[in-house]
């Protein structure tokens, strides 16, 4: 599986940290758990898609596009990061953007709608239940018409490109863990647009280690998301090269801590955004890592994990949105 065939930028000069949590541990009472850092990866204010964006906009400049097009939701991680590459790289950026509270998007908003301005970008909301695949087509239409040449980036920038960047993160993992002489048991993540977890899933499997990924639903129901897991799986595994089938039972998927639905707040997403606040001083997100960690958390609880288990917590960053959420995440809204 030779990934350098692959045109890449780099916005990490660094590998992320792996750190042990030992008061985190201590107070959820086992397992031992870890946690990789990629919420410090490279661009405006980091996170996942940094990883994904370094083979997509990879892509991007090879076919020599000068207008970026994403979409996303309002606060949309992704779209700050895939604005932010392109700012980088000196090209244009649209961001379509769902409103999915009629009325949500105000433009003094904080979080990411400001970082959004202040990064430059073009702007373009539309109402909930919009197809955003065909807005983005449409929207590449005319930037063709008016003679520029479009790349479309999809929802959180999970296509086979994408998923390369955390099939190669599998490296780093190992050469970090080896290095440690830690042995990870399960890796847990948060699981939507699905990137994230198919890479890992198709890295951590040709490469033989046997560590199973656990996925974390933060939008869809067990079923939905195991079929676009898989799927996706498929796709960046014969993208890469990557010599053995994956078998559908290495997709692990648990929906049991979306709530009421995507961006929607739950009890147990604020006690863990508070108690790996309070234990830790690392922060998580409202909309992704919090509710991943709730998962991780009741996981423990009901000893899905052994005491003595090694598990380590992908924290995919979104850091902005905590700060658009502060009366919630401190228990007050």
């Amino acid at each position: 599986m030779d990934l350098t065939q692959f045109p890449k930028r780099t916005y990490t000069e660094y590998k992320t940290p792996i750190q042990e949590l030992k008061n985190f541990s201590n107070e959820l009472k086992g397992p031992n758990v870890f946690v990789k850092r990629d919420d410090l990866l490279g661009l405006t204010a980091g996170g996942n898609k940094t990883r994904k964006l370094e083979y997509l906009m990879g892509d991007a400049l090879t076919k020599k596009s000068d207008t970026i097009i994403t979409c996303g939701a309002i606060q949309s991680n992704h779209c700050r990061l895939t604005l932010a590459a392109a700012v980088k790289e000196g090209l244009k950026c649209i961001l379509i953007l769902e409103e999915l509270i009629p009325g949500s998007y105000s433009p003094e908003e904080n979080g990411n709608i400001f970082l959004y301005h202040l990064l430059g970008a073009e702007i373009i909301v539309v109402p909930k239940g919009t197809d955003m695949n065909q807005k983005m087509r449409d929207m590449a239409a005319t930037v063709e018409d008016q003679g520029g040449n479009p790349y479309i980036i999809p929802l959180g920038g999970s296509n086979a490109i994408g998923a390369l960047g955390y099939t190669s993160c599998v490296n780093e993992i190992i050469e970090q863990t080896q290095e440690a002489d830690l042995q990870i048991d399960y890796v847990v993540v948060g699981s939507g647009s699905a990137g994230t977890h198919a890479g890992l899933v198709n890295g951590f499997h040709n490469l033989d280690v046997s560590v199973p990924v656990l996925g974390i639903s933060v939008s869809k129901n067990k079923e939905e998301l195991t079929h676009l897991v898989y799927n996706l799986t498929k796709e960046v595994a014969e993208l890469s090269g990557a010599s053995k089938e994956i078998p559908r039972e290495f997709i692990h998927c648990f929906d049991s801590y979306v709530g009421d639905g995507y961006a929607l707040p739950t009890d147990a997403m604020i006690e863990s955004v508070q108690m790996l606040a309070k234990t830790e001083g690392i922060l998580l997100d409202p909309v992704y890592t919090g509710k991943v960690m709730s998962g991780l958390i009741d996981l423990s609880r009901k000893n899905y994990f052994n005491k003595e288990d090694n598990v380590l917590f992908v924290h995919t960053g979104g850091l902005p949105t905590l700060f658009s959420n502060t009366e919630l995440v401190l228990g007050k809204k």
